[in-house]
């Protein structure tokens, strides 16, 4: 079978976390989001993916290279150019993407897989596929139910009993929803859905392609099958998929490393005061990285490689990317540390400019209340 990885989006939601890493890059305990699609997706039996890419695409083309890695073959279609030596993303829609590729070769000769590349799932895309072959359907989406509380952060999926979809409501309010069924990115398609979309321009699927089909009254149906999904469409949803994988909320997803004592992992070579330090999983502790003693770290958090968590320091319920300097008066709570950013769980970034952060030399100052955050990159 094969599959598409939509990967061509700038990722804009999530910033600052994509100036420097494309969305599907971004790591999720340790590798990128992109990496557990590729592993689901070849799991069942998908062995052929097309990934369409334009922001910063030659960070996805180096990780991923052919697949092998992944006993799958991977291409790629790059939207954009290059101008002086510069590589100018210019992304022709989600549908657009597809129908680039359709027209350079006909790729999509059979029923093929559409995922999103910025979301983690444990779909059992077998069987959806064989639902959507039973209905005799041109295009399903798999659907998943949501509180009503949430529908105004998603696009809503309205059906009838059989599942046919009959419209959709792009982020409705909670009084005007008509259903709590919410589109999650994953598609299956028969390549006919391709002649509805126009050539050579930007064609979105869900704006543009879905009421298409919808009006030319194409067999079109919802797969409601149970199935944990973690959208990571903005910086809150980033914490929060990290702190539900750490703490085991999704199947087959494990804590990597050396669980060195309950709810505590390590890469190699750490150096750890382990009776001096107070920690609460769930944690890991990157390869070469110290604690040291009298500092605090609270689960779920993950620790990067080559990081230095100095006496005093707290780390609560965080994420420190890989070499990051935490000093003795550091407070750190709900965050994500990276590169030159703090980003608390609600998107709200600590950046050079702001005032809440300064440059001392080659470290960074982050006053949060009384306490301060001392955080340097790159190794002490």
């Amino acid at each position: 079978m094969k599959a598409i990885i939509l990967a061509a989006g700038q990722g804009t939601r999530v910033r600052p976390l994509t100036y420097e890493v494309p969305k599907p890059m971004v790591p999720i305990l340790g590798k990128p989001v992109m990496e557990y699609l590729v592993e689901e997706l070849a799991r069942h039996g998908v062995s052929e993916i097309m990934v369409n890419i334009s922001h910063l695409p030659e960070q996805i083309e180096r990780y991923f290279g052919d697949g092998r890695r992944w006993g799958v073959n991977i291409g790629y279609s790059f939207e954009g150019h290059i101008q002086d030596g510069k590589i100018i993303a210019t992304p022709i829609g989600s549908a657009g993407g597809i129908k680039r590729i359709q027209d350079f070769s006909g790729f999509f000769d059979d029923t093929f897989v559409v995922v999103c590349g910025d979301a983690l799932i444990d779909l059992d895309i077998t069987t959806a596929v064989r639902k959507h072959w039973q209905k005799g359907a041109a295009a399903s989406i798999c659907v998943h139910k949501v509180p009503r509380s949430r529908v105004s952060n998603y696009g809503v999926v309205v059906c009838e009993d059989d599942g046919r979809i009959t419209s959709f409501q792009e982020k409705p309010s909670v009084q005007d929803a008509r259903s709590n069924l919410v589109n999650t990115g994953i598609y299956i398609f028969e390549p006919e859905v391709l002649e509805l979309v126009p050539s050579g321009r930007q064609y979105d699927i869900g704006s543009e392609l879905f009421p298409e089909i919808v009006n030319r009254g194409l067999p079109f149906f919802a797969i409601h099958e149970p199935f944990n999904w973690v959208d990571i469409g903005r910086l809150s949803d980033y914490w929060e998929a990290n702190q539900q994988l750490m703490s085991g909320k999704l199947r087959d997803i494990k804590m990597p490393g050396k669980q060195v004592q309950p709810g505590v992992w390590t890469g190699l070579n750490c150096s750890v005061d382990w009776g001096e330090v107070h920690i609460e999983g769930s944690v890991y502790i990157g390869s070469s990285s110290r604690i040291e003693a009298g500092a605090e770290i609270i689960g779920p958090t993950w620790i990067g490689h080559g990081c230095h968590v100095k006496s005093g320091a707290v780390i609560n319920r965080s994420i420190l990317f890989e070499y990051t300097r935490l000093g003795s008066a550091g407070y750190v709570e709900d965050s994500v540390v990276f590169g030159r950013y703090c980003v608390d769980k609600d998107g709200n970034a600590a950046h050079q400019g702001d005032m809440e952060l300064d440059w001392v030399g080659d470290a960074r100052v982050l006053e949060s209340g009384e306490k301060v955050a001392t955080i340097k990159t790159g190794s002490e």
